[in-house]
């Protein structure tokens, strides 16, 4: 009886996957212990976090692709609604309007359509499996740009670029041509200077930074050289967990959150970084395999995009803790402080665990 009821437990998780899943966050736990200074606030608070993440994760692996096909319009619909009102009537909160109060409860809108654009994109795409054209691709970039638009709005340049690139993903599986990718770069090169003039002057000042962070030491370069200290210091095997100056003593700036690679960097140097990447490229790899052996199109383009989005979080973020990128504030997945992105992440990695396990329901 025990075993049945286990066994219909864990019918719809991926092993291999879960097993990496499970050793990157408690890396993570570690991490976040030396992070926080030994907070166990801050340690109990994340656990709680990861309990309704891997809950939403396990409920989302039981969900089958078909019921995610049916429900992928009415969520994005409901999404760009929901973007709406935020630019109508959200919360402003430190210059930023991204909340929303419905009813008791204040939601956050961007996060679900982190999940809702790259499934509404792959099913608009799974009924045009035969005859995908430059048109249809178009109408997909229209889709993407909407909530893109209205997110960046808010603003909250991150979480617009990490859903742009879920939907690029889909577009560009779903076969967008190299001879279009090309037109787009020319056609954004020669928009730049309109581009440049769209953004806030904090955005346009981060990327400034990106090239020069000690134009300004003390403000918005100080978090890219402190990291940088921070990451150089650490060397081949690091200076020992609880050991690292630039976290312990309080000279690295969102230590828990954007820039806990630098972290992680200080204490276990090159190499544990290295073996951090390993874990990465595991569940990277995990994800990729389980796209290529998906039963149909939606399956597949929502299984690639999800995968490749999480390899997108984590190049931002370490190129943005390594100087190369500008600070867009993307956290490290899995690894950061925080329970939002936790959710978004492990109900993507619970939807590829539907999408292999039913597989093989189906074709058994």
């Amino acid at each position: 009886m025990l075993n049945k009821l286990v066994s219909g437990l864990v019918k719809h998780i991926d092993g291999f996957l879960m097993g990496c899943l499970l050793v990157t966050i408690i890396v993570a736990l570690c991490v976040l212990y030396s992070a926080s200074g030994q907070s166990m606030d801050k340690i109990s608070a994340q656990m709680v976090n990861i309990c309704v993440a891997v809950t939403l994760m396990w409920i989302a692996a039981n969900v089958s692709p078909q019921l995610l096909e049916r429900i992928a319009l009415p969520a994005y619909v409901i999404g760009v609604v929901l973007l709406v009102g935020v630019a109508l009537f959200g919360e402003i909160s430190h210059g930023a309007r991204r909340w929303l109060h419905i009813g008791v409860a204040k939601i956050q809108p961007s996060e679900l359509l982190k999940i809702a654009v790259p499934m509404m994109l792959a099913w608009y795409f799974s009924r045009r499996d035969t005859a995908t054209n430059i048109k249809d691709h178009l109408v997909g970039a229209i889709m993407l740009a909407v909530p893109v638009g209205l997110i960046m709005k808010q603003p909250d340049l991150g979480t617009s670029l990490m859903i742009a690139a879920s939907g690029f993903y889909v577009l560009f599986l779903a076969g967008l041509s190299w001879r279009l990718l090309m037109g787009a770069a020319v056609s954004i090169g020669v928009m730049a200077p309109i581009l440049w003039s769209m953004l806030h002057d904090y955005q346009r000042r981060r990327i400034e930074i990106l090239f020069d962070p000690y134009q300004d030491p003390l403000g918005a370069g100080y978090h890219t050289i402190q990291a940088s200290i921070a990451l150089g210091s650490g060397g081949i095997a690091g200076k020992g967990w609880l050991n690292g100056t630039q976290s312990q003593l309080d000279f690295l700036p969102e230590r828990t959150t954007d820039f806990i690679f630098a972290v992680f960097g200080e204490e276990f140097g090159l190499l544990g970084n290295l073996l951090l990447l390993l874990l990465f490229s595991l569940i990277i790899g995990r994800g990729l395999i389980i796209a290529a052996q998906a039963q149909n199109t939606f399956s597949r383009l929502l299984a690639g995009s999800i995968t490749l989005t999480f390899f997108t979080y984590i190049f931002v973020n370490i190129g943005m803790v390594s100087g190369i990128l500008p600070v867009v504030g993307v956290p490290l997945p899995l690894i950061s402080y925080g329970g939002t992105s936790l959710v978004t992440l492990l109900l993507g990695f619970g939807i590829l665990m539907s999408i292999h396990t039913h597989k093989k329901l189906v074709t058994s």
